[in-house]
């Protein structure tokens, strides 16, 4: 087939075209040289007078150039007639040129305002956290984050979420106003294709965060996301990967796909243990959302050489700002709450509770200890509990599991809900005798039937078949009954309850209750903690071990005589005589003032303390 030549130019021309704003601007610079130098040629050939007045081609052509540009220019210019023309011809021309040129621009300008707005543009940091993923609980992360970084210079958070761009940085900043140095940059891609993952530059990150949706298919994705991130190719070490899945049955599966530099913890194990020490120390789970938040005190792994030789015993005293609570051994053991006689080599370190690494200090001696306001140590024999249990969920006999061993033989756990849960009878108790009683739970005269008198602890499982909103709101229900009850009966019960939004939280604070566990916030609690620290992760599962040290709050008076005036450096030394590891103490009066709830963690060891009847400490021990 016989092409044109005509034909050929025009799809050259075509072609050319296509190829965006920098061709476009080229064709108009070249119709403006084009323009300038035939008019030049024109004047210098017909107008000798006004060639030589003007400075010869060059200079007709400079005239030529500025006409173009600015109409406004011709307004001066004399000559004869044909000279007049031309630089007329030159103006009307330019005019073309010029309104053409703008328009480009603008269209050029707005199509890559346009593309920046996809958030496409490859990220260029070093040392940033990468998450990847959106969920509710991306303003938690990017708040610790935030919280974390005060104390560096510069630092920055890069999110990489199927969202819009625009829409994910206005949510961010409506949320979380205040970033202070830390920038928070969003890119749209998805997490699960390796092209998308290069515009959050994660060769050069100091840690990656997979963030769970919480959601149906949460588990699918996240796994899918790691073996992404674990089949890529590094361009040097790979940083720390850190990510979480709901269902325990995934958890061997999401490690396998993270690889050995990565770490996935068990949301729905760390909900349960939660619960479950919860439930016997009111006020746990204030003590555990400042822990693992970067919002007050959390644990550092401080390295002290002037400590090597003196026993953990001696080192409790030695801090003038921080708590010891355990050693990081040599080769990686972490012992928390260790024999007070336990020696310090040269290559551990001491797992330290303070505000900032950088206010861990070392006291030239020990603080005075006022003995005197000091309790011997006693033993009360612990007796059988009985809990009630409300509500059932996927959870519930992993719970009920849990319970068991930390329950005394003879003890009695009765659960509460409209039926029978299927496979109740089937969980192997040792210490608990389990059963069922009929009720539905947001009913004020079956919850009074239940005599939760005769219960000391009450656990209140969230709904997970209904829609997380609507089981907070029947959760709330259900504590306002309890809360009533306890009023009127004057014998008061633990309560200890699970909710799924932090908000809602907020709202069930009127009810009292001594503890809520929201476990999709403390996961994104520990994941934060995790990207800042792998190291936390050993010490973490350490404290949740049954056959370990754990956190509890035992009464003040078992340590210091009521109302005797003392020091915390006094109670510090009381709990040691007993092999305990003091960390804080929680006012009974302020037991209802959120947010702290009473709770104080690494006070002033030199500073006047006097605890009374109904105050706590909380302190690290073994099991009772």
């Amino acid at each position: 087939m016989h092409v044109k030549r005509r034909d050929r130019l025009r799809y050259w021309f075509d072609s050319t075209m296509d190829r965006g704003t920098p061709a476009l601007i080229g064709w108009l610079a070249l119709a403006s040289v084009v323009l300038i130098a035939v008019t030049a040629t024109l004047v210098v050939l017909f107008t000798d007078t006004d060639t030589e007045r003007n400075g010869g081609w060059l200079g007709v052509a400079w005239m030529s150039l500025l006409r173009a540009l600015d109409p406004g220019t011709m307004g001066s210019d004399t000559g004869t007639p044909v000279f007049l023309g031309l630089m007329l011809l030159v103006t009307v021309g330019g005019i073309f040129i010029v309104s053409a040129l703008i328009g480009v621009l603008t269209t050029g300008l707005d199509h890559r305002i346009q593309q920046l707005r996809k958030g496409r543009s490859r990220l260029l940091e070093r040392g940033h956290t990468v998450v990847l993923g959106w969920s509710e609980q991306i303003f938690t992360v990017v708040e610790e984050l935030v919280e974390a970084n005060q104390s560096e210079r510069r630092s920055c958070v890069a999110v990489l979420a199927d969202r819009d761009k625009v829409d994910m940085e206005e949510q961010i900043r409506m949320r979380v106003p205040d970033t202070g140095r830390t920038k928070v940059i969003c890119r749209s891609g998805n997490p699960l294709k390796q092209d998308d993952l290069e515009l959050v530059s994660p060769d050069t990150a100091k840690s990656v965060m997979v963030l769970p949706a919480f959601g149906p298919d949460s588990d699918t994705t996240v796994i899918k996301i790691l073996l992404v991130l674990n089949n890529r190719p590094w361009a040097k070490a790979r940083p720390p990967v850190v990510a979480a899945v709901q269902d325990s049955g995934n958890l061997a599966a999401a490690r396998l796909a993270a690889g050995p530099s990565g770490l996935v913890i068990d949301a729905d194990d760390l909900a349960v243990r939660l619960v479950v020490q919860s439930h016997r120390q009111t006020g746990l789970s204030t003590v555990w959302n400042e822990l693992l938040s970067f919002y007050g005190n959390e644990f550092y792994i401080h390295r002290a050489p002037t400590l090597t030789g003196t026993t953990y015993g001696d080192a409790l005293n030695r801090y003038q700002l921080g708590v010891p609570v355990g050693l990081h051994r040599g080769d990686g053991r972490i012992l928390v709450n260790p024999p007070m006689d336990t020696v310090i080599a040269a290559d551990d370190r001491v797992v330290v509770v303070a505000e900032d690494d950088a206010l861990i200090k070392l006291a030239h001696s020990a603080p005075p200890v006022v003995e005197p306001a000091v309790v011997e140590p006693s033993r009360r024999p612990p007796k059988p509990g009985r809990t009630l249990l409300i509500g059932w969920n996927a959870r519930a006999a992993k719970v009920i599991e849990m319970l068991d061993r930390f329950a005394l033989p003879g003890s009695v756990l009765d659960v509460a809900s409209p039926a029978r849960p299927a496979g109740l009878g089937d969980i192997a108790t040792v210490n608990l005798t389990v059963g069922h009683k009929p009720c539905q739970p947001t009913g004020r005269q079956p919850l009074e039937d239940l005599g939760p008198g005769g219960y000391q602890h009450i656990i209140v499982l969230s709904d997970d078949a209904t829609d997380p909103e609507h089981a907070d709101n029947r959760t709330l229900v259900t504590l306002l009954h309890l809360r009533d009850i306890e009023v009127g009966l004057g014998d008061p019960y633990s309560i200890v309850s699970e909710m799924n939004h932090d908000n809602n939280r907020e709202v069930a604070q009127v009810t009292k209750a001594d503890d809520f566990i929201v476990s999709t916030k403390l996961v994104s609690l520990l994941l934060t903690q995790l990207s800042e620290d792998v190291d936390v992760y050993a010490l973490i599962s350490a404290l949740f071990d049954p056959e370990g040290a754990e956190i509890y709050l035992k009464p003040a008076g078992d340590y210091l005589r009521p109302g005797a005036p003392a020091t915390f450096a006094t109670a510090v030394e009381a709990a040691r005589r007993r092999g305990e590891t003091a960390i804080g103490y929680r006012l009974g009066r302020d037991r209802d003032v959120p947010p702290s709830y009473g709770i104080r963690l690494n006070p002033p060891k030199a500073a006047p303390l006097t605890l009374h009847e109904h105050d706590q400490l909380v302190v690290l021990a073994g099991q009772e």
